[in-house]
């Protein structure tokens, strides 16, 4: 897959994984952290995918491989919140 595919790919991926997730965050997320959380959601994915059956998923611009980088890219997100999240707490806590 060329370069701008992958920014094409990565960014519906991103969108879509932020909208599935959602909450206040979904506001703040722009064009570029789509992007990234797309491909590097995408990545994930693949790992998982390969952890759990045993084969390589081989990504091209088709469903299997958009629904597998979706799930990846929920992953991250969720992660990333939950980081974020107790980063937030602990940083009140710590305050008073």
């Amino acid at each position: 897959m060329g370069i701008i595919l992958w920014i094409v790919f990565g960014a519906l991926v991103g969108w879509i994984a932020n909208l599935v997730v959602g909450g206040r965050e979904r506001q703040r997320q722009g064009c570029l952290v789509s992007v990234l959380v797309g491909v590097v959601g995408a990545a994930l994915g693949g790992f998982i995918y390969r952890l759990a059956t045993g084969e390589q998923q081989h990504f091209e611009f088709d469903f299997p491989s958009f629904g597998v980088a979706i799930l990846g890219a929920i992953v991250l997100l969720l992660v990333l919140r939950l980081v974020s999240a107790a980063t937030t707490s602990r940083r009140d806590r710590d305050r008073w």
